[in-house]
């Protein structure tokens, strides 16, 4: 049997008693003969116990408080510059959108009342021969005002629904109810 040898300091009975003893010595340090990389005893002197400690700032980059926050106002001036122009520009690109689009409806409600004004025409001309021309112009204004008077009921009805949403707590009628 080879004989075991031991680490200055321990008892020679040491190794022997254990099964799992090498032929070179325990680090005394390291329980069980493992080291702990990240034990900071471990460490060189020059290195710092904890990596991430940062040590003295190099020259030229030290600045003081006051620096740093005008730094961070002036940073915040600049952001907020920035946002109200992207706002102005956002503003002016939708106010030209609502514009062309205003217009656009304009113009669409003239063409729709051209088209009812041609399909009143041509109901009065279809109609003339079945009743007199005056018969087929009383028929045409008089259908014409009736679907009129019954959008204006509706409308109202509707206008009255937003009054008393506004009036009380009571939940109104569903839009779609009669």
């Amino acid at each position: 049997m080879s004989e075991a040898r031991t680490a200055p300091g321990q008892d020679p009975g040491t190794l022997a008693r254990d099964p799992r003893a090498a032929d070179e010595a325990l680090p005394p340090d390291s329980p069980n003969g493992i080291e702990d990389p990240f034990d900071p005893s471990g460490a060189p002197i020059d290195m710092p116990a904890d990596p991430t400690t940062v040590g003295p700032p190099e020259e030229g980059l030290s600045e003081s408080l006051t620096e740093e926050l005008a730094a961070l106002i002036d940073d915040g001036r600049t952001y907020v510059s920035a946002e109200l122009n992207f706002q102005k520009t956002r503003a002016s690109l939708a106010g030209k959108n609502a514009g062309i689009a205003l217009g656009l409806a304009i113009v669409a409600v003239v063409v729709l009342h051209v088209a009812v004004l041609a399909l009143a025409v041509g109901l009065v001309m279809a109609l003339a021969p079945l009743v007199t021309i005056w018969g087929a112009i009383a028929i045409v204004v008089g259908g014409l005002l009736a679907v009129t008077g019954l959008l204006g009921w509706k409308a109202a009805k509707h206008g009255q629904r937003i009054g008393a949403i506004f009036a009380n707590d009571d939940p109104p009628a569903a839009a779609g109810e009669e």
